[in-house]
């Protein structure tokens, strides 16, 4: 794995990609399937994998969201051809003798404070989030990502009587342009990195 991308992947990825506030098209299971494919393969602490994601599709999914997104975010989600709601769970532990088996990792967690689960699976869960957003426009997407929404409303809706919580919801499909307002700006290398 020595090759470097080409620019135009680059590109894709990352230099001309976008967070999109209006979407149109449509995106399949077999295309959210593809993406999950893509996205479980990046690294997480010990191989959690902590997140637990729902893909909405449906008007009925889409109606049992809408309550609980804030006003800006409300009609851009309900007209996305697919939104996920991506979880983490604060047992992650629990799958830890599958997908860490070499060692007895179920053991570092179980029984641990709270406070420090939560540091984890909100940790790499986000690391995750990320790995879906690249994976989507990978797969030819844009994606919108958001956390102006009322996490214990989504909870209610989506992840009831579980131990998952929401993190972050992401708006997938073919993204409008003309809903992109001009790239803000990004920190330089030397105002928010140094090599040592």
């Amino acid at each position: 794995m020595s090759d470097i991308l080409p620019d135009t992947a680059l590109d894709q990825l990352f230099r001309q990609a976008r967070s999109y506030n209006a979407f149109s098209g449509e995106v399949s299971e077999e295309t959210l399937r593809k993406l999950y494919d893509l996205l479980k393969l990046g690294p997480t602490e010990a191989n959690c994998c902590p997140a637990r994601i729902v893909f909405v599709t449906s008007d009925a999914g889409k109606k049992k969201l809408e309550p609980a997104l804030s006003e800006g975010n409300r009609a851009k989600t309900m007209a996305a051809p697919a939104v996920a709601i991506v979880g983490y769970d604060m047992k992650f532990y629990d799958k830890l003798p599958v997908l860490f088996p070499h060692v007895d990792a179920k053991s570092w967690f179980e029984g641990s404070p709270e406070e420090r689960l939560y540091r984890v699976a909100l940790r790499s869960s986000s690391l995750q989030v990320a790995y879906l957003i690249l994976a989507a426009r990978a797969l030819g997407l844009d994606a919108g990502p958001m956390s102006g929404f009322d996490n214990d409303k989504v909870d209610e809706a989506f992840f009831k009587g579980t131990s998952i919580k929401s993190n972050v919801i992401i708006n997938l499909g073919k993204g409008d342009p003309s809903s992109l307002f001009p790239r803000s700006p990004r920190l330089g290398f030397d105002e928010a990195a140094r090599i040592e």
